[in-house]
């Protein structure tokens, strides 16, 4: 899978108010994919993000996830000094057939919209 196979969902994910720096994204041996990124979790949104991603990825349904996972990854906490700089989320794929393109479908037509407009977002303070 090349890289444009990730813009679409790497560009949708950077909308995120939430969402700062860069993203990563690969394959692994066996085609599933993901993609990684950090929440800036002194952003006012940065846990409505965890979320809604965490439902729409995780549990959307369930009779029938979506072949997602989302969670949390870290290095060894005794290899850093604290999350608030080296935590970071990924997504990660369990179909190879799920195509990055698609689960941004799928992120697109639940969480607000649109994402980038923060008004769209829960009150954090409610």
């Amino acid at each position: 899978m090349d890289d444009r196979a990730f813009t679409k969902l790497t560009d949708y994910l950077a909308k995120i108010p939430s969402v700062s720096g860069s993203i990563g994204h690969g394959t692994s041996d066996g085609g599933n994919w993901w993609v990684k990124f950090t929440i800036d979790i002194d952003h006012p949104q940065a846990w409505n993000t965890v979320q809604e991603l965490g439902y729409v990825l995780n549990y959307l349904s369930l009779d029938e996830r979506l072949p997602t996972v989302f969670m949390p990854t870290s290095p060894p906490p005794y290899m850093n000094e604290s999350a608030r700089e080296f935590l970071t989320w990924v997504i990660e794929s369990t179909d190879p057939n799920f195509r990055p393109g698609t689960c941004a479908d799928w992120l697109e037509g639940r969480l607000p919209s649109p994402v980038d407009d923060l008004s769209q977002w829960p009150d954090p303070d409610e």
